[in-house]
This record gives structure tokens, C-alpha cells and sequence, in this order.
């Protein structure tokens, strides 16, 4: 991972090179190829500060420790991956810019996105303007991949998506609401794109499931968003029997521990799809009963060797526990080491057409496996279950494994409702 730049004068360079040659071609000695030693460099924008600087640190964690295996490997012909990362800062705008100098002032040949949807939509644009192959890591919000407006052939994303964790989640709370008769609930999540379609998702699928199910109110507050209190008292005075949030990272962790001083979850259940991850989990003062949630990173969902293999070597590399973004920049990285080979060169291009339909092995598939699905370039068949949390490991002892088979299904016909196929 590099912060530098070159400041070789680009004439002077081709001259020291050309004369280089020209030593070695007079002693007599092969010619080398200065190309093949030239890096792959590939930029990364992401959040390294703040609130939610952990999705960036985990973000690159991850990324890096693929890098390593593709460098020590050899590289494509021993040119080795430099991982150009940069800080957005949570910014929208600030991720455009860094993203766009990234490759026209850095030299980076991809981006490897770790924003969230927040900013994936503007390095998507500035990807999109400058023809270069990006994937997305962070971003669930659906309609960056499902939207065909959207689509870009040389764009990916290797992320969890919304309309995915959806159809898992609806099914799962429609049971547990016929189970313990909650007819009555209430949302909040926060107020931008990856909020609000998340959330529109999930009713609908509860109500797919459950048509006894009715949505009595919403709460939007706005994301990184400090004091909760006045969310909180609108959800107590709603009396809803259930709430679904898909509040995430740092903000997660301090709705919960200020819900649980006002007693928001004393009897009543909540579904958080975002809580199954190490960070929140390990962060919250007191992991409330009655709660739901979606598996973010949990090592034993899915419940392989592979995957507690994969979790303890990057705890005793980083020391600390990977999480949510940990597994999919993890699995970006290695879907785009395993095309740069594939294709044999960096061109966006030519790695795309690698890409897409790759089915890579991965500790993070639900069969042990992950497929970039062709049709939309995003990533399929990963592990997605919902179940009851517990206070201690493994935090979700019985998680109940989504059908990729209904989960296709469904999606589908959520994409012809949508004017998306």
C-alpha cells in the first residue's frame, strides 16, 4: 500500500530507460522487459476517518491480505499489485475527487471502491467517465448493480446486497411475527439511498411472507446522526410490537446502547439486519434480548473450516476480529486477482470480460463457493442467513440459511417491478 507518487521527470525516465537498454543490449546480455516490472497500481477509496472509519480499516485489512498472496505468487508475469488507498472521509464529494485523481494523477489502472453506498454511487460515475474497471466492496444498496441505467460493463460490486438480505430476512421475521403475533411494527433507518430502499425491501418481503403485518410508522434519522433520542421516543410512543432498523457500524452501536436507557426493547422484538457483526456486537454495552439479525461476519455462519481458518488468520494478523466488509473486500480482492490472471493484463476491459461469470472457491460461499453473476456483474451465492442473537459466542447458535434458489426467484420478479429486467 503506497501514499507516494513518482516525481521522475517522464522525458528523463524514458531516457535512462532507453540508455539501460541499450547498456544491456551492448554487453550483450537479454533484453528485460521494464514492463514487467512495472506495478499494478490499483486506487482505493474509502473511509478512513471518523465515525465509521472501521469499515475503511477493515476495508483494506482485507484487501491487503489478498494482495499479498497475488504478490508473493508472483504477480501477472512479477508485476506486483500497489494498493493506492485513500481516505473520503465519509464524503460523497470527497470520494469523486480522490477517485478521479487517483487515476488521472496516480496512475492507477482500476479502483477497487471500499465506500459505502454514500459515496459507491460517485466513484461509480467517475468510473464510468473515466473507463476504468471498478468494484464495489461496500455498497448494498440494490440498485447500483440492478438498475440497468446504472450498469456499466467494466462496474462490479462484491458486496452483500438489499434485495438479497431482503428476501431472507422477510421470510425469517414474517415466521418468528406468526410465531409470537406481531402484527404491529415500526422501521428506522437511516435517512439516504442504502436506508431506504433496504428498508422498503424488507417490509415488502415480510408482508410477501406474513400479510397480517402492518407498518404502523417510520423513523429516518439522518446517517452518522450523534443523539438519538427523539427517534427513540417517536418508536415508544408508536407502541409497535416489532421494529426493523438497518442502522449500521459506529451508529448501530449507539442506538442500541441509547435505546436500551429508554428501554425501547423491554418487550418488544427487534430486527436489526446490520447487528451480526463483530464490531457492533463487541461495541454495544449490553446486547439487548429479543433480537433478530441478519449474519454481517459472524466465523460460523457459514459453519465451514475454511471460514474459521480465514477468521483466525486475519485476527492474529490485525488483532482484532474481521468484519462485514472484512469478507467482501476479501472477496473482491481475490475475484480481481484471479481475472487479472485469467485475462493475463490489466486492461479494464479484457479483466471484465473475465469477470464476469467467474466462480471463484471462497470460505464465504454458502456451498463454498462465489459466482460474479453475469447478467448484472455482482456477486452471488455467499452465505445469508437471519436467527435469534445471544450475548456471548457465537452470538447466533441456530441461524437459518436463506434458498439462493428463492432468492433469484423473487429478485427477479422485484426487478420486473421495478422496470429493471
Amino acid at each position: 500500500m503506497t501514499q507516494e507518487n513518482s516525481t521522475l521527470n517522464p522525458t528523463r525516465r524514458a531516457l535512462v530507460q532507453g540508455a539501460g537498454a541499450a547498456s544491456l543490449a551492448t554487453l550483450g546480455a537479454p533484453m528485460i522487459s521494464l514492463a514487467q516490472n512495472k506495478p499494478i497500481r490499483i486506487g482505493m477509496p474509502t473511509i478512513l476517518s471518523g465515525r465509521v472509519a472501521m469499515l475503511g480499516n477493515a476495508s483494506v485489512n482485507a484487501a491487503t491480505m489478498e494482495v499479498e498472496k497475488f504478490n508473493a505468487a508472483g504477480g501477472l508475469g512479477g508485476r506486483k499489485i500497489e494498493l493506492v488507498v485513500r481516505d473520503s472521509k465519509g464524503q460523497p464529494q470527497e470520494a469523486a475527487r480522490v477517485a478521479r485523481e487517483l487515476v488521472t494523477s496516480e496512475g492507477c489502472e482500476m479502483l477497487f471502491d471500499g465506500e459505502a453506498s454514500s459515496g459507491g454511487f460517485a466513484v461509480h460515475e467517475v468510473a464510468r467517465d473515466l473507463k476504468v474497471l471498478v468494484i464495489h466492496t461496500c455498497s448494498e444498496t440494490s440498485s447500483l448493480t440492478a438498475d440497468p441505467k446504472l450498469r456499466e460493463p467494466t462496474a462490479f460490486r462484491c458486496a452483500r446486497q438489499g434485495i438479497h438480505d431482503a428476501v431472507v430476512g422477510g421470510a425469517y421475521a414474517a415466521q418468528v411475527a406468526k410465531e409470537k403475533g406481531l402484527k404491529r411494527w415500526m422501521t428506522v433507518s437511516p435517512d439516504y439511498a442504502y436506508g431506504r430502499d433496504t428498508t422498503a425491501e424488507f417490509i415488502e418481503y415480510l408482508k410477501y411472507f406474513n400479510k397480517d403485518v402492518e407498518v404502523t410508522g417510520e423513523v429516518w434519522p439522518k446517517l452518522f446522526q450523534p443523539d438519538y433520542s427523539e427517534s427513540i421516543t417517536r418508536l415508544l410512543q408508536g407502541r409497535p410490537q416489532a421494529i426493523y432498523s438497518c442502522i449500521w457500524g459506529g451508529d448501530l452501536t449507539s442506538f442500541i446502547d441509547q435505546s436500551s436507557i429508554y428501554a425501547l426493547f423491554k418487550d418488544r422484538q427487534f430486527f436489526a439486519v446490520n447487528m451480526a457483526d463483530y464490531a457492533v456486537l463487541t461495541a454495544v454495552k449490553s446486547v439487548p434480548g429479543n433480537l433478530h439479525s441478519g449474519n454481517r461476519y459472524i466465523k460460523n455462519v457459514p459453519a465451514t473450516a475454511a471460514n474459521t481458518s480465514w477468521c483466525n488468520a486475519y485476527q492474529a494478523r490485525f488483532k482484532e476480529l474481521p468484519l462485514n466488509w472484512s469478507w467482501q473486500n476479501a472477496a473482491g480482492m481475490q475475484f480481481l486477482t484471479t481475472a487479472i490472471k485469467k485475462a493475463n493484463s490489466t486492461d479494464s476491459k479484457k479483466v471484465a470480460e473475465a469477470l464476469r461469470g467467474l466462480t471463484i472457491d471462497s470460505p464465504f460461499g454458502a456451498n463454498g463457493k462465489l459466482t460474479m453473476r453475469a447478467e448484472d456483474n455482482t456477486v452471488v451465492d455467499y452465505a445469508v442467513s437471519w436467527g435469534a442473537l445471544d450475548t456471548v459466542e457465537p452470538f447466533m447458535d441456530n441461524p437459518v440459511s436463506g434458498s439462493w434458489k428463492l432468492i433469484a426467484e423473487l429478485e427477479l420478479e422485484w426487478k420486473k417491478r421495478k422496470g429493471f429486467a
